[in-house]
């Protein structure tokens, strides 16, 4: 395989709902646990979940905003092969000064030269890749070559982890669903995005059950039926 192993690793409510204020009240101790356990060495974000919890509330806006035009990557001179990677693809977010070392940062090819630049020079390692949109088949496999990623965790949101199902990369579904309900209408889904056309599901084979703590339950689903 050339190319990491793929866990999408997510926290829902029982009718799938994955909105972060609402998961953070159903008892978020089982899911860190399942994630320690399924020893990750590498995470993936979206932009939307990035924002909400690491990412300065301000945008990157060019002054210049010529695109990249080409796959590159950069990898700063951080020790190690584990990092924390974000999905976006247009090269928008700002971070703070204190962020982790290890942040990897994953464009498209039309995220502009500038955003690049400004990443290099603050020492974030990323990956730019895919014409309009994050080519995720082309990232993971140079996340394997060049940043030494083996065993990755794709934690979210729905529309990403939609984006890596979609495109047949994962490798095993890892849930671990809280002992409530949402039911608000409109609320994000662990998976989303699929074109309302594709009528057939995507069929799993049961791997594990676990009961975790506050009443949840870890499921692990292999991809490979």
């Amino acid at each position: 395989m050339d190319r990491p192993y793929i866990i999408c690793h997510m926290m829902a409510s029982l009718d799938g709902r994955i909105d972060c204020d609402m998961t953070a009240q159903i008892g978020s101790e089982g899911y860190y646990q399942a994630l320690i356990a399924l020893n990750v060495d590498t995470t993936i974000e979206g932009r939307v979940t990035a924002l909400m919890h690491y990412a300065e509330k301000q945008v990157f806006i060019p002054k210049d905003s010529t695109p990249v035009g080409k796959e590159e990557f950069f990898r700063s001179s951080l020790e190690g092969n584990s990092w924390e990677a974000v999905a976006d693809s247009q090269g928008t977010l700002l971070w703070p000064e204190d962020d982790i070392p290890h942040r990897l940062c994953i464009v498209s090819c039309r995220a502009s030269r500038e955003y690049l630049d400004y990443l290099r020079d603050r020492g974030i390692s990323y990956i730019a890749t895919g014409k309009d949109r994050v080519d995720l088949k082309r990232a993971s496999e140079i996340l394997f070559s060049e940043f030494g990623a083996g065993r990755i965790g794709v934690v979210g949101g729905g529309h990403l982890n939609g984006g890596f199902l979609k495109a047949g990369l994962l490798d095993e579904v890892s849930m671990v669903y809280g002992a409530a309900i949402d039911g608000r209408e409109g609320f994000p889904a662990a998976f989303d995005g699929i074109e309302a056309g594709h009528v057939h599901p995507y069929m799993l084979r049961l791997l594990d059950v676990r009961r975790m703590p506050d009443d949840s339950v870890w499921l692990r689903y292999s991809t490979r039926a």
